[in-house]
């Protein structure tokens, strides 16, 4: 090793050539690494790495809040089209609610820029940009603080005019809904805090706990283990006891059987025709589980329970204003219901009954019984009630920008 250094030295002191050559000097470009000889020429053009956009891209994997429930070529775009709808106006139900209950129906606008959550405004947006896009519904005053104030139209409030009389003249009616959804439940009692989270699904007015004294024969409102005030049925009405699935069975029999499916299990050497696995299948289907019955007693994973189980949530859905409900409402009466955490793979199972729009952790369910799926009226509701009018009435109004002539 001695021999070769020795070598160079004298190769480079007896050439006149390596002589020659320019000397970098160690001043201007200090060489932090001695040992390491510095080249007369730079390596930087040299691509060291694969560029970022040569980079095969790893795909994210879908997880349930983003992957949606139906595949793309299922899909019925005006069940789809409603979630969305939901979604959009959601500040309109919420803000609705909100400012009505406020004194003199108006609020502060700085406050209301804190409250988007209880307005439904969507989070990072500013309440004073979102409110002059709705001018038919929302109006700002200057009051004699200086301050400015957020409240309703003059038209929004001769709308709300409308509701309430409206929901005066329904009141019957949704007093029944009630009264079927206590019998569907297995001790005939719900918390009156429940039923006040859904009334919008049933069209239930605000004040309905006021209400309840009205009907003594129908209600008892009692105080529970843990201090809430429980719903409880006064008196069991045989008439309500039965199911919409009953009614369409006397109507028409063969769609009431086409309702479910329970397919039997058999064997391929049964070879059995597309008419005689039909035939086979009801069998196992008919006869079903009146949601109005003591199902709950039934042994949890057998195929009655499941039955009694799809029942309960078809009715559900049938006393519903639009048919449809999301999973925050069918997990409220979990319990009362006695439905299991299976209940969106049951609703799978049974899609000539039942949709399931949105994504797999926040998915709506529709009965598709109460629409007009062949599109003959566009898909939308066959039977719309009042309220559910009104609604569609204020969705239009709310998005626009001046009445039209």
């Amino acid at each position: 090793m001695a021999s070769l250094r020795f070598f160079s030295r004298t190769l480079k002191s007896s050439n006149p050539l390596i002589r020659s050559l320019p000397q970098i000097p160690s001043s201007s470009s200090p060489n932090p690494n001695p040992n390491l000889r510095t080249l007369p020429f730079s390596t930087s053009f040299l691509i060291t790495k694969t560029p970022d956009k040569f980079k095969k891209k790893r795909k994210k994997p879908e997880s349930a809040r983003t992957k949606p429930v139906q595949h793309e070529s299922a899909k019925i775009p005006h069940f789809e089209s409603l979630v969305g709808r939901d979604s959009h106006f959601r500040f309109l139900t919420r803000s609705k609610e909100f400012i009505a209950k406020q004194p003199d129906r108006i609020l502060r606008l700085d406050d209301a820029g804190k409250l988007y959550r209880e307005l439904g405004f969507p989070r990072g947006r500013k309440v004073t940009r979102y409110i002059p896009k709705h001018p038919l519904i929302f109006q700002t005053y200057r009051h004699s603080d200086g301050k400015m104030w957020l409240g309703f139209s003059e038209f929004m409030e001769d709308l709300l005019d409308e509701e309430k009389a409206l929901i005066d003249s329904m009141e019957l009616d949704r007093v029944n809904r009630v009264r079927k959804l206590l019998m569907m439940t297995k001790d005939k009692r719900i918390l009156l805090s429940k039923i006040h989270h859904t009334r919008l699904l049933f069209g239930i007015p605000e004040d309905f706990r006021d209400r309840v004294g009205k009907y003594p024969d129908y209600f008892r409102v009692v105080t529970g283990q843990d201090g809430n005030r429980v719903l409880e049925l006064a008196n069991w009405d045989p008439n309500l006891a039965v199911s919409e699935l009953e009614r369409t069975f006397m109507v028409d029999e063969d769609k009431a059987k086409k309702a479910f499916k329970f397919p039997l299990k058999h064997g391929k050497e049964l070879e059995l025709g597309e008419e005689d696995a039909r035939k086979l299948n009801q069998l196992n289907t008919l006869p079903l589980v009146s949601p109005y019955s003591d199902g709950w007693k039934l042994d949890l994973w057998t195929l009655e329970a499941e039955k009694y189980r799809v029942g309960i949530v078809h009715e559900f859905l049938s006393l519903t204003l639009e048919k449809r409900a999301s999973i925050h409402h069918i997990v409220e009466f979990k319990e009362e219901f006695s439905l299991t955490r299976q209940t969106y793979q049951m609703l799978k199972k049974q899609p000539k009954t039942f949709y399931l729009a949105g994504t797999e952790m926040n998915w709506t369910v529709f009965l598709k019984d109460g629409y007009d799926v062949t599109g003959a009226n566009g898909g939308g509701l066959i039977l719309k009630d009042p309220q559910v009018v009104f609604n569609e009435k204020l969705y239009k109004y709310a998005d626009m920008q001046q009445m039209e002539v």
